[in-house]
């Protein structure tokens, strides 16, 4: 995908100059609000629309110049639909494809402070401009001796900023995600456990060889090869996929062989490393996948990487089963160990806690309880967004003393909550294998 934003020609690095960002943005944004309740005094049947579309205009343009994992949460919370006013969600998504890339000055100084060469010297060509930008690094198309190559440059200062960045984004996901302060605290350390992981380039093409010599007997799978004489801590070079990104796929009219085709490759592609390999790709938007003209899948990004503890998924996916035959001792076991529930909860919490996530689960486990399962079928996620939003607000959930939900499952809902959405923009039907024990 062509990139066709304005170049940036210099990244806030140190914590100063980032806090000083996030600072001026945050002036903007109670500006905002000021204006709003201002206007709401003249017309009281105003709604919040124009508040929001300025907030979100304003924040991603801070985000995306500040680039790492200020923006990496954006692209995370605009994959949640149901977590976020349109109007972010729309913006937030930008991250997944066109955020502002580096100038190419930039580009050629991290060649030469990891290779003591630029691009010229070790490509035969090599794009000035990058063809895809996103939060963590950029793409250039090169060629060397006829093949074509993928070039991931990472931006400066982007690995040594993910502590300090998600102190800073806190206000702004206290705002916008409608959670409370401890809630947040919690999944907090686990963003920051995987992105730094994103940052390493070495762990990423060690993962990425990894899983796809572990899902090569997938059928309609592609996977790229990596080169480790041109890459280092920072870049990534590998082969090139050439294809579509989902919406262009779809744009094309694709016929629904076709379509279910794509999403059984997805589908096989998460079962098998969830349930065999207990590691999973956990960052599934549209941005990550390419699809050929032979209807093939290519996968693009191996930056995220979830490796599921054994008891957590034993616990989890115990609750996915239809048909629930577990003693009461040991389902209440479960909801402790997932943290669902704990030894502080009144009665009347825990019998509401569990309630709750029972139904969660429950709903999200539906394609899990039969064999196949329509993903064109929007009811289905007009009932997750509807539950979402009716436990969000609810008193006793708001009001809660803890977090609740053990950390593992940040990535883990987030991966299926992500591949239910791609299998819906295909508009798939698939079959959905599971493990003999889930049956």
């Amino acid at each position: 995908m062509a990139i066709n934003v304005k170049e940036q020609e210099a990244i806030p690095v140190s914590k100063v100059q980032r806090a000083a960002k996030f600072i001026s943005t945050g002036a903007k944004v109670g500006g905002n609000y000021v204006k709003h309740y201002a206007k709401k005094m003249v017309n009281p049947s105003m709604d919040k629309e124009e508040l929001h579309q300025n907030n979100a205009t304003d924040i991603y343009k801070s985000l995306s110049e500040l680039k790492g994992s200020a923006l990496k949460v954006a692209q995370m919370m605009s994959m949640d639909k149901n977590l976020l006013p349109r109007a972010y969600q729309d913006k937030f998504t930008m991250a997944q494809y066109s955020a502002p890339p580096l100038s190419y000055p930039l580009v050629v100084k991290t060649f030469q402070k990891y290779f003591g060469k630029s691009p010229e010297q070790m490509f035969d060509t090599f794009t000035r401009s990058a063809v895809n930008a996103a939060s963590i690094g950029q793409v250039h198309q090169a060629t060397q001796n006829g093949k074509k190559l993928a070039v991931k440059i990472q931006y400066p200062g982007v690995a040594d900023s993910v502590s300090s960045d998600l102190k800073l984004v806190r206000p702004f996901a206290l705002r916008l995600l409608n959670m409370n302060e401890k809630e947040l605290d919690h999944y907090m350390g686990e963003v920051e456990e995987r992105l730094v992981e994103e940052t390493d380039y070495v762990l990423e093409v060690e993962r990425s060889r990894e899983i796809s010599e572990a899902c090569g007997h997938i059928p309609n799978l592609k996977f790229p090869l990596y080169y480790d004489a041109l890459s280092s801590d920072r870049i990534i070079t590998m082969d090139w996929i050439s294809g579509k990104h989902i919406k262009e796929w779809m744009d094309t009219n694709p016929s629904q062989k076709s379509k279910n085709q794509i999403g059984q490759a997805l589908w096989d592609f998460y079962h098998h490393q969830v349930h065999n390999l207990k590691q999973v790709h956990a960052d599934p938007h549209p941005g990550n996948f390419i699809i050929q003209e032979d209807d093939q899948l290519g996968i693009i990004d191996f930056g995220c990487v979830k490796v599921i503890p054994e008891d957590f998924y034993e616990g989890y996916f115990a609750l996915i089963k239809k048909e629930l035959l577990i003693n009461q001792e040991e389902l209440d076991q479960i909801f402790f160990d997932l943290e669902f529930i704990s030894d502080k909860d009144t009665p009347t919490e825990e019998a509401y806690f569990k309630s709750v996530f029972r139904e969660m689960i429950s709903l999200l486990g539906k394609p899990f309880h039969v064999d196949r399962f329509d993903f064109a079928d929007d009811s289905f996620f007009e009932q997750i967004f509807q539950l979402g939003d009716r436990i969000s607000n609810d008193k006793m959930f708001r009001k809660s003393r803890q977090a609740r939900g053990s950390r593992h499952g940040l990535y883990i809902n987030r991966t299926y909550f992500g591949l239910y959405n791609l299998l819906n923009q295909l508009q798939a039907e698939v079959e959905t294998t599971k493990p003999d024990w889930l049956k």
